[in-house]
């Protein structure tokens, strides 16, 4: 029983570490888009909004998945990991993002949460996945 209480109560340390680090997620998208990103999506209905946080979510998701799976012995440790990759994995992200901004035309935030759809969306999308997925392999 003791495992199972103790278990319980890393599953929740390693959730909530999780959620923090989603939030942040959503907090960087909306940093580097212009507008409001809830508004964008749950009331304009943005498609291109939707499709970004949405890769970046699942990014970090990978990245905290990948670090949990893979972490050390020593809970502390392991949750400091997980704290660590999932920090540098939005670090990258934004940089990846800032880059492709920089040799693109115009301004890709813009472009992004467009009404119409944009392909730039999904290269962008694909970009935020392959640097968490680079993030997430040099974890193990």
């Amino acid at each position: 029983m003791n495992d199972i209480v103790n278990g319980l109560g890393r599953a929740g340390a390693y959730g909530a570490l999780g959620v923090v680090l989603l939030i942040l997620g959503i907090v960087l998208v909306d940093l580097l888009t212009p507008g409001k990103l809830g508004k964008q999506i749950w009331e304009d209905r943005n498609r291109n909004a939707a499709l970004l946080l949405s890769s970046a979510l699942l990014g970090i998701g990978g990245i905290v998945f990948t670090s949990i799976w893979t972490t050390y012995d020593d809970f502390g440790k392991g949750l400091a990991s997980t704290a660590a990759f999932g920090v540098l994995g939005l670090v990258m992200m934004a940089v990846a993002f800032l880059v492709v901004d920089l040799v693109t035309p115009g301004k890709l935030g813009a472009t992004l949460v467009e009404a119409e759809p944009h392909p730039a969306v999904w290269v962008t999308a694909s970009c935020n996945i392959a640097v968490s997925a680079i993030v997430a392999a040099s974890i193990a």
